[in-house]
């Protein structure tokens, strides 16, 4: 069987990417790919769209989820690939992670306000509506940073995390959220297979190596745009000394002002065989 290219991680409007549904799996074509997983933030709102393009377009389309989770107020994102999006307890728990986020929006809000900010929910929205597509229905800190940067408090989205969005920055919020276990657990009760995202941001390889040999993960996202070469290597070899795929993608979310967030579609690609074959299991 030939190798099936494939981008296992990008966002779109249904969360806080740029192109629709639609957009994104056309730009992967364009690109090249043989696959995409579309897995926005929390949300399976735009899986229908994708597969119709991808349909029309000769794309494979994997219906995924990147779900945030946390351990001791640190962001740790659980990739889940192949959830049945109409498991009513699956769709129950993705309702619960958006009340989570609208809350974290609301004391984000209050604490730009304490710092002397007047940023209001109204300006976020329009920040983050796509034009007749209107809001996404996860809003996210990178619509908070498009916010802050149309009302003038800063220059750049990257300036506005640094400041502000960032953890460990002034309006950070922590509230309590799902355990990475607990996220894992939820996509393995849908259907699903679960992998560690991006690994090399938490800055904490003893926690990804707990998480590795925990049992529950079905993988690691060994390659990804943020990722240097020999961090690449090195959870490349963690996943293989601990049976879990090695899976990568760009974490494409499109270009707001003029800045690529993370990478462009296709700039991290793996063969998708081993993952397609996991998930007809």
């Amino acid at each position: 069987m030939a190798v099936i290219r494939g981008d296992l991680h990008t966002h779109t409007t249904a969360s806080d990417g740029m192109d629709s549904p639609a957009e994104l799996v056309a730009r992967a074509a364009a690109r090249g790919l043989d696959a995409i997983a579309v897995t926005d933030h929390d949300t399976m709102d735009g899986i229908q769209e994708a597969k119709l393009q991808g349909e029309r377009s000769g794309v494979i389309v994997i219906p995924g989820v990147e779900l945030s989770t946390a351990r001791n107020g640190k962001d740790i994102h659980v990739l889940g690939y192949g959830p049945d999006p109409s498991d009513p307890l699956w769709i129950e728990r993705l309702s619960s992670q958006g009340k989570v986020r609208e809350r974290r929006n609301e004391l984000l809000l209050q604490r730009l306000g304490q710092l002397g900010i007047e940023l209001t929910l109204r300006q976020v929205l329009d920040a983050a509506a796509q034009g007749d597509r209107g809001v996404p229905a996860s809003v996210g800190r990178p619509h908070f940073a498009a916010a802050l940067v149309k009302a003038g408090v800063v220059s750049t989205l990257r300036e506005a995390f640094e400041l502000y969005l960032a953890e460990g920055a002034p309006a950070y919020v922590e509230i309590p959220r799902l355990t990475p276990e607990e996220g894992i657990r939820w996509i393995a009760e849908a259907g699903g297979v679960a992998v560690l995202a991006h690994p090399g941001l938490y800055r904490d390889d003893a926690e990804v190596e707990r998480l590795a040999a925990a049992g529950g993960l079905a993988g690691i996202e060994a390659f990804h745009s943020d990722h240097t070469p020999e961090e690449e290597r090195k959870y490349l070899r963690l996943a293989e000394r601990h049976g879990l795929l090695a899976t990568g993608g760009s974490d494409y979310h499109g270009s707001r002002g003029g800045e690529m967030h993370h990478g462009d579609v296709g700039s991290r690609t793996v063969d998708a065989r081993t993952l397609l074959e996991r998930l007809k299991r």
